[in-house]
C-alpha cells in the first residue's frame, strides 16, 4: 500500500514546521468563509418549512428556485475565477463575499415564485467563483501530497455548517411576528449579514501568495515558495498550463461530468433534508433543526478521518468511489425505511451524509493535482461550474418526483442512482491516473526528492 504521510513525503523539520504554521494561519479563515457560504446557499431548505405556505410554493417550485441558484453560479463561474487570478484572492473574495451577503439578506424580500427565482439566481451569480477560487488558493499554499487532508479540513465546513446551522435556523423560524416579519425573513437577514462583515475583513486577514507571507520566518517563506515553484515546474513540463488550456483539457470535461453526479447527491440531500426529517413525525421547526444536526455531526467526524486516510494511502479515486457508494446505499435504504421506521431511516440518512461529504475532498483533490497554474484556476472553475448544474437538476427533479408521487421515496432513489453510477465511473476513470493514485504521480516523488532542507528521504512504498 502506498504511504504518503507528511514525513514520508520528505518534508523535513523545516517543511513540517512551515506547513503546520500555514495550516494554522490559512485554514481557520477559509473554513469560516465556506461555513457562511454553505449556510447562505442551503438555509432555503429550512426557510421552506414555513415560507412555502406564506408565499404559495409547491414542492416543484421550491426545488426549481433552490436549483436556480446554480444557474447563476454556473454562468459566471469561469469569468469570476479569471478575475480572481487577475486581481488576487484577497480582493476578489472580498467582492464575492459582500455581494452574496447582500443578496442572501435580500431573500427576506421574496413574496412569490417570481421574486424567489430572481433573487436565488442573483445569489448564485454573486457567489460564483468562490469555491474554485478557494481550491486554487489552496494549490498555492500546500503541496499535492498534503492536499487531500487540507481539502478535508476545508470540506468539513459543509457538514458542520449544516449541523450548526440546522438548530439555529429552526430556532430563527420561531421569531415569527417580531417587528412584523415572518420567521423565515429573520432567518435570511441574520444569516446573510455575516458574509458582508467577513467581506470587509478578508483583505486584512488573507495573504495572496507564499512570498507575501510576512507571518512566516524568512527560511520558512523561502522553503514554501521554492517547494511550490518546483512542484509547478514538474507538472508544467508535461503540458500547457495557461488559462485557456485549462478550459480545453479533456480531464477538465471528464471531472466536470463526474462532479455533476456527486453534486446531485450533495444538494439533492442538503436542500431536502429538513423536509425529509419533518416527514418522519410531528415536529416543531426547532425540533427538526436539532434532528438534522445528528447526521451532519456524524458526517463531519467521518470527513476528517476519511480525508486523512486518503492522504495517507494516496488512493484518491478509491476513497471517492467507496464514499459515494456508501452515500448511494444510505439513500436507497432511507427511501425504503421512511414509511417503516423513522429511527432506521435517520440512521440511513446519516450513512448517506457520511458518504456524500466524505467523497468531496478526495474527489476534488484529483483535478486540483492534475491541473496547474492558470490552467488550474480556469479548469477548477469550469469543473465547479458544470458540476454544480447538478445542484440545479437534483433539487428540481426531487421536487417533481415528490409532487407526482406524494412521498420522498422516489426522490431518494433517484439520488442513490446518481451517486452509484458516479462512483463506478470515477473509479474506472481515475484509478490508474496519477491524480487518482499518488503512487503514480511523478511530481510527488520529484518534490520530495528535491525539497530544500529535507531531513527525511522520500518514501513511497
Amino acid at each position: 500500500m502506498t504511504s504518503l504521510s507528511l514525513k514520508s513525503a520528505g518534508l523535513g523539520e523545516l517543511g513540517e514546521r512551515t506547513l503546520r504554521k500555514v495550516r494554522r494561519r490559512v485554514m481557520p479563515l477559509i473554513v469560516l468563509l465556506y461555513f457562511v457560504a454553505y449556510l447562505d446557499r442551503n438555509n432555503v431548505g429550512f426557510a421552506k418549512l414555513t415560507m412555502s405556505e406564506d408565499i404559495g410554493l409547491n414542492a416543484a417550485a421550491y426545488g426549481l428556485g433552490a436549483g436556480i441558484f446554480f444557474l447563476g453560479y454556473a454562468l459566471l463561474e469561469v469569468p469570476s475565477n479569471a478575475g480572481m487570478y487577475r486581481f488576487g484572492a484577497r480582493k476578489w473574495l472580498a467582492r464575492i463575499l459582500i455581494t452574496w451577503g447582500i443578496f442572501a439578506t435580500a431573500m427576506c424580500l421574496v413574496n412569490g415564485e417570481t421574486t424567489y427565482y430572481i433573487i436565488r439566481f442573483l445569489l448564485g451569480a454573486a457567489e460564483a467563483g468562490f469555491f474554485p477560487a478557494i481550491l486554487f488558493y489552496l494549490t498555492l499554499w500546500f503541496p499535492a501530497a498534503q492536499r487531500v487532508t487540507v481539502l478535508g479540513i476545508f470540506i468539513l465546513a459543509q457538514p458542520i455548517s449544516n449541523a450548526l446551522g440546522a438548530p439555529v435556523s429552526g430556532l430563527l423560524l420561531q421569531m415569527d411576528g417580531i417587528m412584523g416579519l415572518h420567521g423565515w425573513q429573520w432567518l435570511y437577514i441574520i444569516e446573510g449579514i455575516p458574509a458582508i462583515i467577513l467581506g470587509l475583513l478578508t483583505p486584512i486577514l488573507m495573504t495572496d501568495r507564499p512570498r507575501d507571507a510576512k507571518w512566516l520566518n524568512p527560511d520558512e517563506r523561502e522553503w514554501l515558495a521554492t517547494t511550490m515553484d518546483k512542484e509547478l515546474a514538474v507538472k508544467s513540463s508535461s503540458g500547457s498550463h495557461n488559462f485557456l488550456s485549462g478550459l480545453k483539457d479533456k480531464r477538465t470535461l471528464t471531472y466536470s461530468a463526474l462532479y455533476f453526479g456527486l453534486v446531485c447527491g450533495i444538494y439533492g440531500l442538503g436542500l431536502w433534508m429538513p423536509t425529509i426529517v419533518a416527514a418522519l413525525g410531528k415536529f416543531s421547526t426547532a425540533q427538526v433543526g436539532f434532528i438534522v444536526l445528528i447526521p451532519y455531526s456524524v458526517a463531519a467526524v467521518f470527513v476528517f478521518f476519511w480525508s486523512k486516510r486518503a492522504d495517507k494511502t494516496g488512493k484518491r479515486a478509491w476513497h471517492s468511489a467507496v464514499s459515494m457508494v456508501l452515500a448511494g446505499m444510505g439513500l436507497l435504504a432511507a427511501g425504503y425505511l421512511l414509511p417503516v421506521n423513522p429511527v432506521l431511516a435517520l440512521i440511513a440518512l446519516t450513512a448517506a451524509a457520511m458518504g456524500i461529504y466524505g467523497a468531496i475532498a478526495p474527489f476534488l483533490s484529483m483535478p486540483s493535482a492534475a491541473l496547474t497554474g492558470a490552467a488550474a484556476a480556469s479548469g477548477l472553475a469550469l469543473i465547479n461550474s458544470l458540476g454544480n448544474l447538478g445542484g440545479f437538476v437534483a433539487p428540481y427533479a426531487v421536487g417533481l418526483l415528490n409532487d407526482s408521487t406524494g412521498n420522498n421515496q422516489s426522490g431518494l432513489l433517484f439520488l442513490s442512482f446518481c451517486l452509484c453510477v458516479t462512483a463506478v465511473a470515477t473509479y474506472l476513470y481515475a484509478r490508474k491516473r496519477p491524480e487518482g493514485d499518488a503512487a503514480l504521480d511523478p511530481s510527488v516523488a520529484a518534490t520530495a526528492a528535491v525539497t530544500p532542507d529535507s531531513t527525511h528521504p522520500a518514501k513511497i512504498s
